[in-house]
């Protein structure tokens, strides 16, 4: 993808490239685009990468989901239960 080529090249020596820094440049980048723009930008990806793409965000959506829910079922009480007689 164009896009990815043209970031890669601006900060490939200004960035160490982990993590956290290319969380943060694509939450810049996503920031600075309009839907219209969005649209294009899938809109010129090639099947591969539209498959890519849609399979990443099904994948961190479902760890999401999975994690919630381990989460909520060992979310203890606000309280303590007694057992009083």
């Amino acid at each position: 993808m164009k896009l990815i080529e043209e970031l890669y090249n601006l900060y490939r020596n200004k960035l160490t490239g982990d993590e956290e820094d290319i969380d943060m440049l694509a939450f810049a980048v996503l920031e600075q685009l309009n839907r219209e723009e969005i649209l294009e930008l899938l809109q010129e990806m090639d099947d591969q990468e539209l498959n890519n793409l849609l399979g990443i965000y099904i994948i961190e959506s479902l760890k999401g989901k999975f994690t919630q829910d381990s989460m909520d079922e060992v979310k203890p009480t606000s309280f303590h239960q007694r057992n009083i007689h």
